[in-house]
């Protein structure tokens, strides 16, 4: 009797953990139809991972799995995952996953939402009902009413890198934030300049972290991710900053023009790169007797340009009927790219 005993509490320590993992009362659709799976999905890092065919060959691909290499081809794409690999790639980009596939027994266990959408579904979570919805081939023709959420409850995010507003000079930068409650990570939606990047992003239940593996071009960035909380309510927040990488920097579309008339106070825009500090510095000057050349006035400040590199100052100077006022304009870049530019304006 104590032998039977003591063979059940070992089962249950060697056995009984991994039962634990399985992803309890988790729904998978595909195109509106209810997949069952001989093996149960299992959630690990807060991600749902299911078994391989069951999810590819349900999207139209076909599936090749040897020594542990995935390779599936289907949709136009061509997606390749490693057993035990956070390393991936998708129509031969290599991509990073925050989590990686893995054996249970005979069974090859794959992040749904990655495989999903690297072979072009879109993928819905219900937090309410615990239902993955998988919509391939042109997305979800006759959606399944859900369950409305609840209202937004004022989550915020904290820790924004870059900050927003703010100016990097990188060509690759992390965009990272955390959100001030807990959420679903499997509800999240991660966008980058209005791209889906959620499935090259790494999330948790309290932050995301994403890097481009492109160099982004100059200018601004705009980054949204929404889902929904821990408590069922729904949320989409973003921010936007600018990038300076391979910013040389200029000055152009000045006005006035040169050469236009000007009074002792007017208008100087322009031009140049996003988020310079530029300094202005005018003089005006007469002519004596036709002959001699006396200055008359000096002007000096400073603004910063925005995002779209434009700049505006008012000029205030003194300056003289048939005169003249010089205009310095110098920029710096927050990259330390420096440009100047001087024009003469009649007054």
């Amino acid at each position: 009797m104590n032998n039977r005993v003591a063979i059940i509490a070992l089962a249950l320590v060697l056995f009984g953990q991994p039962l634990l993992a399985q992803a309890q009362g988790v729904t998978v659709t595909v195109n509106g139809s209810t997949v069952t799976f001989d093996q149960p999905p299992i959630e690990r890092a807060g991600r749902v991972f299911v078994p391989l065919r069951g999810v590819f060959e349900r999207l139209g691909a076909s599936v090749v799995y040897a020594n542990g290499l995935i390779n599936a081809s289907g949709n136009g794409r061509n997606i390749s995952l490693h057993i035990g690999s956070t390393s991936a790639t998708v129509n031969g980009q290599a991509v990073a996953i925050d989590v990686a596939p893995f054996l249970v027994g005979p069974r090859t266990m794959v992040p749904l939402r990655f495989v999903a959408q690297a072979l072009g579904a879109t993928v819905n979570w219900n937090a309410a009902n615990r239902t993955v919805a998988i919509y391939g081939g042109g997305g979800n023709p006759n959606p399944q009413p859900q369950p409305q959420p609840q209202p937004d409850t004022g989550l915020r995010l904290t820790g924004r890198i870059p900050d927003a507003n703010s100016t990097t000079p990188a060509a690759q930068p992390n965009v990272s934030a955390q959100f001030t409650e807990p959420v679903d990570p499997n509800s999240l939606r991660i966008y980058f300049d209005n791209r889906d990047v959620t499935s090259q992003s790494y999330a948790n239940a309290t932050s995301f972290n994403f890097t481009p593996q492109y160099s982004v071009p100059a200018g601004v960035h705009n980054v949204r991710v929404s889902g929904t909380t821990q408590s069922g309510a729904s949320f989409s927040r973003g921010w936007s900053f600018t990038s300076t990488a391979g910013v040389t920097n200029f000055i152009s579309n000045l006005g006035p023009p040169p050469g236009t008339r000007v009074g002792g106070s007017f208008l100087l825009t322009g031009r140049t790169a996003p988020g310079s500090t530029v300094t202005v510095t005018a003089t005006s000057q007469a002519l004596l007797g036709r002959i001699f050349s006396i200055g008359t006035g000096t002007f000096h400040d400073q603004t910063s340009a925005d995002g779209a590199g434009s700049f505006a100052l008012q000029v205030n100077v003194n300056a003289v009927p048939g005169g003249n006022v010089q205009v310095l304009i110098q920029s710096l870049a927050p990259n330390g790219a420096s440009t100047s530019r001087t024009v003469n304006y009649p007054s």
